[in-house]
């Protein structure tokens, strides 16, 4: 799927560039920070920019070794051992490197196979073929006290209905949005036995979240219950940031009600993130909507930002915030130019680019920058890893070196390293 952009530079900006031709459909314009004027070469200077790029990341590798783990032990049928697995994971709060739930990981691999042929069915335009969600029901019936169990066929159920409806065309709307009714119905009713809360399992109260998506009213309940899930987890950001995407107005909420939330999710993890709940709750919001920003305390925000900063240092995250500062909160422009409070807003946030450059960035995650650029949704045709690593580090590279275009114009560098950023003088 192309690279969209999701914002675009002001273009009184010093560091404007030229817009690259369209030499091909796959890598359109990197929302507008890749302009050029005449006098600048960005290519040249990011050559310049000396940062050392990781393909593969600890992140990645702890992702991966869980969801395998729960492919693994689902193909083999070991549901007692992975249901243990679940139930340990869940309890103890276990989590990668970068913040990503293991219990979810798990739960992702063990349903695998059974929600990618239904995908690809639905893609080809035929009827999945029933035998591997009854081959899952099946399962929870043997094991119908089992919380982890339920958890993975409900999941299992979630996934084919939101397949169901995003293979919809005008012809087959409405027969496919029956489809994904029937699929959260059925999810709703394995997980009616089980409380996220009673039972001290953040993978239940999740799943509850996403049952929303089927319920008549979710706008009632939207709040609620999010704030059971972040209660009993506080300290992922996952939770925090789905939250944010659901109160947007095209989901369940408004931009009253986003504000609202955030910062009563700040008030009540200010133990665990100071005010960086706040910026995470707006994190995925701002992201889909640019709209979001109306309410926003861009003070509180920038607070948010450096409390994250120094509970996280993982430069998964660092790598994450930079690149959402550097690109998705670049300035607009054109028709999409925000009134004069609003565009100082998202300034505001984009400025926090410098200090997470200069004082904390050490290593560059190259999939989180061409991530950003992806407009949001189902993605049933991504470019190739190595053509998303490859994007993913131009795209940095070229992000920074506008940053700094006119410290390196002389002909210096700029490296970085786990002491932090330098300037290296021309030679």
């Amino acid at each position: 799927m192309p690279f969209e952009p999701l914002a675009t530079p002001e273009p009184t900006d010093p560091a404007v560039r030229k817009r690259p031709a369209q030499a091909t459909r796959l890598w359109p314009d990197l929302l507008g920070l890749l302009r050029r004027k005449p006098e600048t070469d960005l290519d040249s200077l990011s050559k310049r920019i000396l940062l050392p790029s990781l393909p593969v990341t600890d992140e990645e590798m702890a992702r991966a070794m869980h969801q395998d783990r729960g492919q693994k032990l689902a193909r083999q049928e070991m549901w007692a051992e992975l249901a243990q697995v679940i139930e340990y994971t869940d309890a103890a709060r276990l989590r990668t490197p970068g913040g990503e739930n293991a219990t979810t990981l798990l739960a992702v691999g063990a349903r695998a196979d059974v929600v990618a042929a239904a995908e690809d069915a639905l893609h080809d335009g035929a009827e999945p073929d029933p035998s591997g969600i009854d081959a899952l029901e099946e399962m929870q019936a043997e094991y119908p006290d089992s919380y982890p169990c339920a958890l993975i066929v409900a999941l299992a159920h979630i996934d084919i209905g939101w397949a169901w409806r995003a293979t919809a065309t005008d012809r087959t709307r409405a027969a496919h949005e029956l489809r994904f009714l029937e699929h959260f119905k059925r999810a709703e009713d394995i997980l009616a036995p089980f409380d996220g809360v009673d039972l001290d399992a953040p993978s239940l109260a999740a799943a509850q979240c996403a049952l929303l998506a089927a319920r008549q009213q979710p706008r009632m309940r939207v709040a609620d219950d999010y704030e059971r899930l972040i209660d009993l987890d506080p300290d992922s950001p996952r939770h925090m940031r789905a939250l944010g995407e659901a109160l947007l107005p095209a989901r369940y909420g408004s931009y009253d009600m986003l504000d609202l939330e955030a910062r009563r999710t700040a008030a009540r993890t200010g133990e665990i993130w100071g005010a960086g709940a706040y910026a995470w709750v707006y994190f995925d919001a701002l992201a889909l909507d640019p709209g979001a920003i109306t309410r926003l305390d861009s003070e509180f925000f920038v607070d948010g930002l450096r409390d994250i900063v120094f509970r996280r240092r993982d430069q998964h995250v660092i790598n994450q915030l930079s690149a959402f500062c550097g690109i998705v909160m670049a300035p607009k422009t054109g028709k999409d130019r925000l009134s004069s409070s609003l565009d100082a807003a998202r300034r505001r946030i984009h400025d926090c680019l410098d200090w997470l450059l200069e004082n904390h960035l050490q290593e560059l995650h190259p999939l989180i920058w061409s991530q950003t650029l992806l407009s949001p949704g189902l993605t049933p045709s991504l470019p190739s890893r190595r053509a998303l690593v490859a994007k993913g580090r131009q795209t940095a590279l070229r992000v920074i070196a506008q940053r700094f275009a006119e410290d390196i114009s002389d002909g210096s560098s700029i490296a970085f390293s786990s002491s932090g950023m330098y300037r290296l003088p021309a030679l």
